[in-house]
């Protein structure tokens, strides 16, 4: 007699406790209206009048979604996103809003998808193409403040937003390779040519400075060549000077000096000559005529006459 009434007993016991696993928070209702929230753990509720309504996560979810938007300059642009969301806290009032917005999962989600491309599609209609993949951050950054709002409303939190993938039709994607194609043959012909021009810079100043320091050599040697010349005129001088007064002394005549050095300088000429043909008066009348002229220059010298110019 006992059994037939310990077993609804123990049913209704077993109903009277519900299982909430960690991470997750129970919603529970009394004839369709909310009731209560239940906690992670092992609670107790009234058996066959209040039942667990939803079950929420309250851990991060994640999301990823493909979408196109249209620039400002008619391309088209083709995203890949990556969503990171979140329940914003386990407060009464928030689960209460994620438990009752929306029908189900499957319509939030949709909302939070279009919500999510329309936000982009709006940031991107103001844009050229050129622009776009350099604003990524930027796109982001519009994205999370307009979509933040929106969520909150919901009882989420909009966690991180990341565009993994951007790219356009195949035909602008073929422009803008030409387009980088003829930038970089650009760039490398102005490389090209300022290395050319540096090269040709400096060949000219080495150029200038080979020429320089060439014309101050030669400046030097010839100032050395006339001062050693000088000195050679100045010692014959001198020497020829001396032997002229001691041959005076002596009393010589002085023209045996240019005897002399008409015999030396027959001599060095046949000594040195290397070959060469020297045409020379050698008879006696030529010697004499030679002397005469010779002495006629000393005399010159001495009286500090100088010789018409013809």
């Amino acid at each position: 007699m006992l059994l037939p009434l310990l077993v609804p007993v123990i049913i209704l016991i077993i109903l009277s406790f519900a299982t909430v696993q960690q991470g997750t928070i129970a919603i529970t209702t009394v004839f369709g209206k909310f009731n209560r929230i239940l906690r992670p753990g092992l609670n107790f509720k009234i058996p066959l009048i209040e039942r667990v309504f939803k079950k929420i996560s309250v851990q991060n979810r994640s999301a990823e979604l493909g979408f196109q938007a249209v620039t400002v300059d008619q391309a088209n642009v083709n995203f890949t996103a990556m969503l990171l969301y979140s329940v914003i806290n386990s407060d009464e009032e928030t689960i209460k809003n994620v438990a009752f917005k929306f029908v189900d999962d499957r319509n939030f989600m949709q909302a939070l998808v279009r919500s999510v491309e329309g936000s982009v599609r709006a940031f991107v209609a103001t844009k050229k193409q050129a622009e776009v993949l350099i604003l990524r951050r930027e796109i982001v950054e519009a994205v999370k403040e307009q979509l933040d709002r929106t969520l909150e409303e919901w009882g989420y939190h909009l966690i991180d937003l990341q565009l993994n993938d951007i790219t356009f039709d195949e035909e602008v994607m073929r422009s803008m390779a030409k387009v980088v194609a003829s930038n970089n043959l650009k760039s490398a012909a102005e490389n090209e040519g300022q290395a050319l021009l540096i090269t040709r810079t400096k060949a000219a100043e080495a150029e200038g400075n080979f020429i320089k320091i060439s014309a101050q050599a030669e400046k030097e040697a010839s100032r050395l060549k006339g001062e050693g010349i000088a000195l050679f005129r100045h010692e014959v001088a001198k020497g020829m000077a001396g032997a002229a007064k001691e041959m005076e002394e002596a009393n010589l005549d002085a023209s045996l000096i240019l005897f002399s050095m008409w015999t030396e300088a027959i001599r060095n000429f046949a000594q040195d000559g290397k070959g060469n043909v020297i045409f020379l008066d050698g008879s006696p009348e030529g010697m004499q005529k030679t002397l005469n002229n010779m002495m006629a220059f000393e005399q010159l010298k001495n009286s500090n006459i100088k010789p018409e110019s013809k």
